[in-house]
């Protein structure tokens, strides 16, 4: 008999017994062999649009699908389980009453794309379900769902849609205990502050779970590692200083293979390329994008084509070329600082491989954004860096920041100040000293004044 005809038979079957009617249709078209999606979803399309069945046989029809695609013979096949399920929720979409049903097959719908490493899919599939219907009441269901649509966002790198259910799940974390689902929030918010290059706080939040003793050490040991490689890529200046610092004390970070360039970078050494190289080669596809450049950076190759015919040649990259190349960039700038006293754009160009109005730009945003003490003369395009009290270095320059220095504290900044302008002129005046002897004119200076 076609199924077609077992159908219409049914029709005239009293009210009380179509449910199990129905249902061992359902049973004998699940375990026949091979099991015909087309003809599950025949039975599921008539039960839900014939009036006569009524809709509680028709839940009554849907909970057993559901049962059964968690039951041999469909479970084992992954393919024969999403054509039943999307066909499935493709007849009860319109249908409001059928909302439980359409959560369970949806959530089933989701574990068979994430198996699958369909990131996109599974995650399309949680966002279409309806968090106001009975199954998904509670705060932490819901919670954990918006954590899962997040995970999956991420792991298919759509940061910016990963951000939007991350907030929603902010205004629910409060109302669980659950210690896995507050570990897991933390954990998308460390990855979504990467991906939005957010380093410094990703960094912070990465370092912090690396501490936490219910997660196993291999994966403490990577979000180690993810701590360091945002902290580098973190943009220079006095948070990234503390960072590397912190990073530093902690005694993990001395076997990871990325811990080189923790350490030189924590040190304010300056930074070859062939150092940076193999750290690059560790960086996750986002952590390599490129940045736009600005419209100054712009102008500055235009400047520099200005360049004079005795003049030394100099670059024409006119900025950063990615995330890392900017980093690396800003911290030898930070780093030349602690070497020179001044340095001109040509040379600031030179050692940064700019141009030397884009080294100009660059060291004039970091000033702006007090990420560096210095001044531009721009008419002799001269950088001259501000010096700075040993203790303020310790404290915002990378150094340790506990370290107490044995100095007297007179509590006169004034004082201080005035001790720095009396040292600096003591030794301009040794300079000119010098000049004179060299030229041979320290005599006749000698014999005027007397």
């Amino acid at each position: 008999m076609s199924l077609d005809s077992k159908l219409a038979s049914l029709a005239s079957v009293p009210q009380k017994d179509k449910g199990a009617a129905y249902c061992d249709v359902l049973k004998q078209l699940v375990s026949a062999s091979p099991p015909s999606a087309d003809d599950i979803g025949q039975l599921v399309r008539y039960v839900v649009s014939q009036d006569h069945v009524g809709l509680v046989v028709a839940r009554q029809v849907l909970g057993e699908l559901v049962k059964a695609l968690d039951e041999d013979p469909l479970k084992p096949n992954d393919e024969l389980q999403k054509s039943v399920i999307l066909s499935t929720l493709e007849s009860i979409q319109r249908s409001v009453s059928f909302q439980e049903q359409a959560t369970a097959l949806r959530l089933k719908l989701a574990d068979i794309y994430e198996a699958e490493e369909e990131w996109s899919d599974a995650a399309k599939t949680l966002m279409g379900l309806n968090f106001d219907s009975g199954r998904l009441a509670e705060d932490e269901q819901k919670l954990n769902i918006y954590i899962r649509i997040v995970r999956l966002l991420l792991e298919d790198e759509d940061s910016v849609q990963a951000e939007t259910y991350q907030n929603r799940a902010g205004l629910l974390i409060h109302s669980t205990s659950n210690r896995e689902l507050q570990l897991s929030y933390k954990l998308c918010q460390a990855r979504i502050n990467d991906y939005t290059r957010k380093f410094v706080e990703a960094a912070m939040r990465y370092h912090e779970l690396s501490w936490v003793a219910e997660i196993d050490d291999e994966e403490r040991l990577q979000m180690l590692s993810a701590a360091v490689t945002c902290a580098v890529l973190a943009p220079a200046g006095p948070n990234r200083s503390r960072l590397l610092a912190s990073l530093c004390r902690d005694e993990r970070t001395a076997q990871l293979s990325n811990y080189t360039i923790l350490s030189k970078m924590f040190l304010e050494h300056i930074l070859r390329p062939s150092e940076v190289k193999g750290f690059e080669e560790s960086l996750k596809p986002h952590q390599l994008a490129k940045i736009a450049q600005s419209s100054n950076d712009r102008v500055a190759a235009v400047d520099d084509e200005q360049q004079q015919p005795g003049d030394e040649p100099v670059s024409k990259r006119t900025g950063p070329s990615t995330v890392l190349d900017r980093a690396v960039m800003e911290h030898n700038l930070l780093s030349c600082s602690k070497i020179y006293n001044n340095i001109t754009f040509s040379g600031l160009g030179t050692l940064l491989d700019l141009a030397p109005a884009a080294a100009e730009t660059m060291a004039r945003r970091m000033i702006e954004q007090g990420r560096l003490r210095a001044s531009i003369d721009q008419v002799e395009r001269l950088i001259t860096f501000e010096s700075r009290d040993d203790e303020e270095a310790q404290g915002k320059a990378g150094g340790l920041g506990d370290v107490n220095l044995e100095t007297e504290d007179t509590g006169a900044p004034f004082t201080k100040k005035w001790d720095r302008q009396i040292r600096r002129t003591a030794a301009n005046v040794e300079e000119i000293v010098q000049a004179l002897h060299e030229k041979g004119l320290a005599g006749n200076a000698v014999a005027m004044t007397a």
